[in-house]
């Protein structure tokens, strides 16, 4: 079985099974997503909802996180991993959303990255949870998904040969939920440590559960 056909069957099985899929980040607003994103980096979901509603709250805008002092700002966060770094970044970014951007969130790669905090993997999820655009954000689920499951070469050791490999067979119109199945099924069945190929649908095309069997 080729890439085009191992990824062809697994994405039609994801159509199939998983209908709905989107990110677990609760949020009403392309600010609150930009947030939200910067202070999930090396933290859970989970985590990251206990704590927006208070931040939010107090700060329900670009304008009013702009002008908050860092220290307020970490006491809202101190519960996140990094809250010292992110705090910064979500008062910078802020500032150049109201002084360079009307306030607005960018839709380019180009414009999102010039915001602090703001990476590729960050850009790439505004991208595509905002404004619909075919991009992949590569993080640690995706990258461990889409290795085991053979969607990707094992020479693409970065994020970026990920990225740019999942375009390469994946129909532009899904990659943005693409998206959200590589994550979502890293995130609660192909676990980094103890993946529940029992209870997978998809050991039929995936190339960890071949060699798996072979062993």
């Amino acid at each position: 079985m080729n890439k085009a056909e191992r990824t062809k069957n697994i994405i039609g099985w994801f159509e199939e099974n998983f209908k709905i899929a989107e990110t677990e980040l609760v949020y009403h607003n392309p600010y609150q997503l930009l947030v939200a994103v910067i202070l999930s980096a090396q933290c859970t979901d989970k985590r990251v909802n206990l704590t927006t509603p208070a931040l939010f709250k107090r700060f329900p805008n670009p304008q009013a996180l702009a002008e908050a002092e860092i220290p307020e700002v970490f006491e809202y966060i101190r519960s996140i991993s990094y809250p010292n770094n992110k705090a910064k970044h979500l008062v910078g970014m802020a500032q150049k959303l109201v002084n360079e951007f009307n306030n607005e969130v960018p839709e380019t790669m180009e414009q999102l990255i010039t915001l602090p905090g703001v990476g590729r993997k960050t850009a790439n999820v505004i991208l595509s949870v905002i404004y619909n655009q075919p991009t992949m954000a590569v993080d640690t689920h995706v990258f461990r998904v889409s290795r085991r499951l053979g969607i990707v070469t094992q020479t693409a050791t970065t994020p970026l040969e990920v990225e740019k490999q999942l375009y390469k067979y994946i129909p532009e119109a899904l990659i943005p939920k693409a998206h959200h199945w590589l994550i979502l099924h890293g995130r609660y069945v192909c676990l980094a440590r103890s993946p529940k190929c029992n209870e997978c649908g998809l050991t039929a095309w995936c190339r960890y559960f071949d060699l798996k069997v072979e062993e």
